[in-house]
């Protein structure tokens, strides 16, 4: 009798391991190659710094047109899209590379573009936006003023992720994707403007 109780607490065990770590994300990967949004006539690897304008650091603002992913006989035709941050992924938790590029477009909307994102798959992962720096303790990014943007989409390749109207991106600094699970980073951003 005893070793058909150890037996079965070994089996619920094993079960609950196996749904928390889900050890199978250890060689699975997926890919999705979004487009820009509101871009069009542009191949797969353009990045969203060849057809965006960039913020302008001089006092008095601005903005300053980085480079055309097309020429165009008629500027108010080209799509108008402003950077206001972008900066290289860096390992936290797993090994994650790629860029992060917060766009503003023409109509107001935001989003984060993730580009050329390669990271370890894992349970639970979303993009956020987060108050901590980059580079700090993985699970810091939830503790001061964080914003989910929804669940990572891929493990690899070129993605966007809304960001809500009512966010204020004031002090939002860092790009992080999140292990909701087990609460760490596996890689962030710094995207300060």
């Amino acid at each position: 009798m005893v070793k058909w109780i150890v037996g079965a607490l070994a089996l619920v065990v094993i079960g609950v391991g196996l749904w928390a770590f889900e050890p199978w994300r250890l060689w699975t990967s997926s890919t999705t190659d979004e487009a820009i949004p509101g871009v069009e006539d542009v191949d797969a690897d353009t990045s969203v710094l060849d057809v965006a304008e960039t913020t302008d650091a001089r006092p008095g603002g601005g903005t300053t047109r980085e480079r055309d992913a097309r020429p165009s006989e008629e500027p108010s035709q080209q799509p108008r899209l402003t950077v206001l941050g972008s900066g290289e992924f860096e390992d936290a938790e797993h090994e994650t590379t790629g860029l992060a590029v917060v766009v503003e477009a023409a109509d107001g909307s935001r989003f984060v573009r993730l580009e050329d994102l390669a990271s370890s798959d894992g349970p639970d992962l979303h993009v956020a936006l987060s108050d901590a720096p980059s580079g700090g303790d993985w699970g810091s990014y939830d503790d001061g003023r964080y914003v989910g943007l929804g669940e990572l989409k891929a493990t690899h390749g070129n993605q966007n992720y809304e960001i809500p109207d009512d966010v204020d991106l004031d002090g939002l600094t860092t790009v992080v994707v999140w292990c909701d699970r087990f609460n760490v980073a596996f890689g962030t951003a710094d995207v300060a403007a």
